[in-house]
Order: structure tokens, then C-alpha cells, then sequence
């Protein structure tokens, strides 16, 4: 599957969504795509996607990364959190991301501000849709293995938008460093499914 940035932007722009298309370079649109396909089945791989929509020097750039959105078996097996493993309500959330230490070891995306997720603690490898919770809850985005690509979610992601390939999670983060330089250490981050692509 493959998207084009005019797709992620109608997308944006159907549900009443910012889309930053500032004067000043690196006015960045992360906007991560949920594969709707399995439903509410547990896939465990990274069948989702990332987007960054930008520009420089007037000029639209647009990167696409494959990821996941959802936590893998092994997160869903042996959460952590006596409610339930956590997986993030698609919405547009202003300002929700910082670059930050993930875990204390590595630069990323970590959540600041409030967002809302389902929360799922039966354990049937089906994500229930029904308990709702909003807070501060470590919903960050970064990789998943440091060295190479990872084939599997497992644990990697227990709520977070998690990276396949170290190498794309790099340059994802060499453009956020750019833009916070211009626009300050503040990102906001959308999750859209891909039914909502025209």
C-alpha cells in the first residue's frame, strides 16, 4: 500500500483537522494511517503507516514509513497496566508530542499532552473498543529494534507508534529536529484508518 500526500491532506481536511502548510520550512503534518483491514484482530506485524508532510523552500516534501499503531501479541498477553493494554483513539491531537528520551536512552517523540486510547484487558488477541481513557499515558513515537528491521510488534509497542526499520526512524527524527528548530520543541500528531483515505 502506498499514499500520496494530497490523500493524507483530503484526509485531514474531511475531518476538519489542521493541516500546517506554513511559510516557514519544516511546518510539519505527522499523521500516522491505520490499517482497518484486520478489523480488531491483534496482526503483531507493522501493517500501518507514518506520513510526513512538509515544506522546504516551497516545495511540498512527503516521506511514508511502515509502523504500527497497535500493540503486538506480546504487549496484549502481558500488559503492564492493570487496565489493559493500551491503543490510541484515532484523532488529531494539538501540541501532544516533544522530543524527548524514550525510556531514558534515545531521542523521540514522547507524549506531553493528554490523549485518548481504548484500553483492552481480556486478552483475546481482539481490540475491545469499549473503555476509554484520556491522560498522559507514554504514547511516544520511536523504533523498535536499534540495529536492523523488526519483523514482529511482540512488546515493542504497548500503546506507541512503533517503527520497522531504525533507518526510517532516523530520518523521521532528523526532520523533527529541523523543525523544532524553526518551530519550537511542540508536534502535533494525527491518526487517521485507511478507510479514511479518498
Amino acid at each position: 500500500m502506498s499514499y500520496t500526500r494530497e490523500q493524507v491532506e483530503a484526509a485531514l481536511k474531511s475531518k476538519k483537522y489542521v493541516w500546517f502548510e506554513g511559510p516557514k520550512d519544516y511546518d510539519v503534518n505527522i499523521v500516522g494511517i491505520r490499517n482497518t483491514a484486520p478489523g480488531k484482530s491483534v496482526t503483531n506485524v507493522f501493517d500501518d503507516f507514518l506520513t510526513v508532510s512538509y515544506k522546504v523552500a516551497g516545495a511540498w516534501q512527503f516521506k511514508v514509513w511502515p509502523i504500527t499503531t497497535d500493540p503486538g501479541t506480546k504487549a496484549v498477553r502481558q500488559f503492564t497496566n492493570p487496565n489493559g493494554v493500551a491503543r490510541l483513539i484515532p484523532n488529531q491531537y494539538r501540541g501532544s508530542h516533544s522530543i524527548g528520551l524514550h525510556q531514558n536512552k534515545y531521542e523521540a517523540l514522547k507524549q506531553q499532552k493528554n490523549v485518548k486510547v481504548w484500553r483492552d484487558k481480556n486478552k483475546d488477541m481482539s481490540f475491545d473498543e469499549t473503555t476509554i481513557q484520556e491522560g498522559v499515558f507514554g504514547i511516544n513515537i520511536h523504533r523498535s529494534n536499534p540495529t536492523t528491521e523488526s519483523q514482529y510488534v511482540e512488546n515493542w509497542s504497548e500503546g506507541c507508534q512503533v517503527f520497522k526499520r531504525v533507518k526510517d526512524f532516523n530520518e523521521f527524527m532528523s526532520i523533527c529536529n529541523k523543525a523544532r528548530a524553526i518551530h519550537g520543541n511542540s508536534f502535533t500528531y494525527t491518526l487517521i484508518e485507511s478507510k479514511d483515505i479518498p
